[in-house]
């Protein structure tokens, strides 16, 4: 990947597709991790998991998340019949170093502590700059890894965002039925 790369993909769902584009120049450790993974199709059989949506942020359980600074995203990941056992962690690139803000359709890195991101992401509705790096979402101030934004399908995110939950977990699940390369 060259610098300033831009590498469209596809997530296909049963709500219509999502076209995204991950930014490999600006976040090249986040974007490289997220593309191994939609190479090897770890990504394919997965599911959305999670909607934080105005109405159901309290829900929130983590002790290592602020539940009062209210968010809107979509949460999915790997197939987890397919996830090796040897996959690592990978560096936190912050927004400070990056660039890419936590604007609507920003996708980033899921994770609990700084350099803990493997797998999961997340698809943020509306702006979100708590989840930049000083923002309060989460107590370090480290803030998420942006890597990319849709170019294309958030209605379908925002369709996802308004499906059943039990406070966040969709119920059911939404599958992925793919991500690959544009």
């Amino acid at each position: 990947m060259s610098n300033g790369e831009i590498v469209p993909v596809v997530i296909e769902t049963a709500f219509g597709s999502i076209e995204v584009a991950i930014n490999a120049g600006a976040a090249p450790i986040t974007a490289g991790n997220f593309l191994a993974h939609v190479d090897a199709g770890l990504y394919d059989g997965g599911i959305f998991h999670r909607t934080v949506t105005l109405e159901n942020n309290a829900a929130l359980k983590a002790e290592t998340l602020n539940p009062d600074i209210v968010i809107e995203v979509i949460q999915g990941g790997a197939d987890p019949a397919k996830l090796p056992d040897n996959l690592h962690p990978i560096p936190l690139e912050r927004t400070k170093d990056t660039g890419l803000l936590h604007l609507d359709g920003a996708i980033s890195m899921a994770r609990g502590g700084a350099d803990t991101a493997v797998e999961g992401f997340f698809i943020c509705i509306n702006a979100q700059p708590n989840l930049d790096f000083g923002g309060k979402r989460n107590p370090d101030g480290q803030g998420f890894a942006a890597f990319g934004y849709v170019t294309s399908g958030m209605d379908v995110v925002r369709t996802i965002q308004g499906q059943p939950a039990d406070g966040q977990k969709l119920t059911p699940a939404i599958t992925i039925k793919k991500i690959s390369r544009k």
